[in-house]
């Protein structure tokens, strides 16, 4: 089942001789509990996409469906309340909250939404991600991969329709990078979870399923 579908889609800044196309036609499917890697240099257009994607910028032309709603259909409160019950965010920066322990983190979002915690599918992402041991310590207390790893349980925790990463390992060491992005295909595979990725590192690119490349805000493979 296709959970992300994008069509034509295109953002255009500035016009006349000023006029830069970030996405230009991108048309692009991702199938339920797939994993991609969407991978592009510097000004390829990759992370404009990602936040088409998410939702969090809208586009000049063109749709995103995920799961089976045209995101771009809803007035920006309702955008909102999709975007935190339907799409999962981790980014290069943890965006932690400092005064929060790292369980309070991780259900923060579902807290938000007025939701009810799913305590036993929340102890399988912890301990999946194995941070059992951690949950009532800040995030200053803790190193960066493990700070990544809450950025990561706290996106699963809401049950996402899909969970985007935008460099997720730009922060980390070499060696942290791959044992955040095994865990992040473990997890996606374990909770059947689609997972999409922007990275610019095609060793880290290797662990996804598929591997889609941007060039010039179009699709150049996939």
């Amino acid at each position: 089942m296709t959970i992300l579908q994008t069509t034509d889609l295109r953002k255009y800044y500035g016009s006349g001789d000023t006029l830069v196309k970030a996405l230009d036609g991108v048309n692009l499917s991702v199938e339920g509990g797939e994993f991609v890697a969407i991978v592009g240099t510097s000004g390829s257009g990759k992370s404009t996409l990602l936040h088409m994607l998410g939702g969090l910028d809208r586009p000049t032309g063109g749709t995103v469906t995920v799961d089976g709603k045209d995101i771009f259909s809803l007035k920006d409160e309702e955008l909102t309340i999709f975007r935190r019950r339907k799409i999962g965010f981790v980014f290069q920066a943890y965006n932690l909250v400092p005064v929060l322990s790292v369980y309070e983190n991780i259900v923060l979002p579902i807290q938000l939404d007025g939701g009810t915690v799913d305590e036993t599918y929340v102890d399988q992402v912890i301990h999946t991600l194995g941070l059992e041991s951690k949950l009532q310590n800040l995030p200053n207390q803790l190193s960066g991969g493990q700070q990544q790893r809450v950025a990561i349980a706290r996106a699963l925790a809401t049950k996402p329709a899909i969970l985007l990463a935008d460099e997720p390992t730009g922060n980390l060491d070499s060696k942290t990078s791959q044992d955040v992005l095994s865990l992040m295909k473990i997890t996606s595979q374990k909770f059947a979870q689609t997972m999409v990725m922007i990275t610019h590192n095609e060793e880290i690119a290797q662990l996804s399923d598929r591997i889609v490349r941007i060039e010039d805000g179009r699709i150049a493979s996939r």
